[in-house]
């Protein structure tokens, strides 16, 4: 095995799912090698390790340069810092706490890396996907507007996110930030918010409007009745990403309150913006009451669709102006408008979550080094 001849990382990654493990490999942020797909053997701990380690042999006998670490997302709950796994509902081998990071460090030599998907999405959006090529669209509309943090959420069989900060991966003190889908849920205050914000909350939603028993129904069949494509009752299927798009939007409010920045939406669901985000930005624009009953914003910052052409011009433009500076003659720019925008995923979740493993092994082997 060769060593590298440029300074280049190469980390091997895993995409981990219930049913199968896909291994890869990434340098430079593109795939370099064919990736290798094996079963999760869910059940059996010992059968699933192994698997693991096999994996990660088979792709680093691709290679012809020495691999540098070992990152990847990997389902929860789990001490991810320290890289030990604990008990987990699609791998039911996993209880009472598996150290999957030390075992993988010990086997290969390498240091290994375990985040969330949630974690791992938005920290690839920041880094290879949605935040730059924002901040691109934005010089390319002559603002002088750039933005450094980033919100990543995930929609789908659930509601995840994470967090990113001036380039940096916002883990928590106990490897637990981001975790959003325990946020309250706004129509049922006893619950979280995951129940409405998830693809079950559709279907659920529809069958409870529609007056139906369940039926085995998925979101993209509301999706298709509420487009027209297929028969249903329309106006529950619209109803119910409507309602969906309430539960996000404030959600979203919540979490953009205490970290300013823009947002970036992947998943599954994020394919049916058009249905959830009218009444979500509706949200996040909406307004609160204060003690003397008058309205005040939700939120400081003014909240735009960046899928939208003309929101977009206006989030761009912003409300520029020119102000003199006092006992001067000299003027300056002012723009008083806060605002963010919300916008999808155009890597795709699956690809962001492998960007985001490379980029945070690249980050924490530098800061090492």
């Amino acid at each position: 095995m060769m060593m590298k001849s440029d300074n280049q990382p190469v980390v091997m990654t895993l995409d981990a799912g219930g049913t199968n493990f896909v291994f890869s490999a990434v340098k430079a942020g593109n795939e370099i090698v064919s990736p290798v797909r094996l079963p999760s053997h869910a059940a059996d701990l010992e059968l699933c390790l192994k698997n693991i380690i096999k994996g990660f042999e088979a792709i680093e006998k691709q290679l012809s340069e020495k691999p540098d670490a070992i990152s990847f997302a990997f389902p929860g709950p789990a001490d991810y810092v320290n890289g030990i796994i604990g008990d987990l509902g699609n791998l039911p081998g996993f209880r009472g706490g598996v150290a999957l990071g030390p075992m993988l460090e010990d086997h290969f030599r390498l240091p290994v890396f375990i985040n969330n998907d949630g974690d791992l999405f938005a920290y690839g959006e920041a880094m290879h996907g949605m935040l730059p090529a924002l901040n691109e669209k934005l010089r390319k509309a002559g603002s002088a507007k750039q933005y450094h943090n980033l919100i990543g959420i995930t929609l789908g069989t659930g509601f995840g996110g994470g967090l990113v900060r001036n380039n940096d991966l916002i883990i928590g003190d106990n490897g637990a930030a981001g975790e959003v889908w325990l946020l309250r849920n706004p129509f049922n205050d006893k619950t979280f918010a995951e129940e409405n914000i998830s693809a079950r909350a559709i279907t659920n939603e529809y069958y409870a409007l529609s007056g139906i028993n369940s039926n085995g129904m998925a979101p993209l069949d509301v999706f298709q009745i509420a487009n027209g494509q297929k028969d249903g009752n329309r106006d529950a299927a619209i109803e119910s990403f409507n309602k969906f798009g309430r539960a996000l939007g404030m959600a979203l409010a919540e979490i953009v309150t205490l970290m300013d920045s823009p947002v970036v939406i992947g998943g599954g669901l994020a394919n049916a913006w058009e249905l959830f985000f009218p009444e979500m930005l509706r949200e996040m624009n909406g307004y609160l009451i204060n003690g003397a009953g008058n309205n005040i914003s939700r939120l400081v910052m003014k909240t735009f669709n960046l899928e939208d052409t003309t929101s977009f011009q206006k989030f761009a433009t912003g409300e520029m102006t020119r102000i003199k500076v006092p006992f001067s003659e000299k003027e300056i720019n002012y723009d008083p408008q806060k605002r963010i925008g919300v916008g999808i995923s155009h890597l795709g979740a699956s690809k962001a979550i492998s960007l985001g493993a490379y980029a945070f092994a690249v980050h924490a082997i530098g800061n090492k080094g």
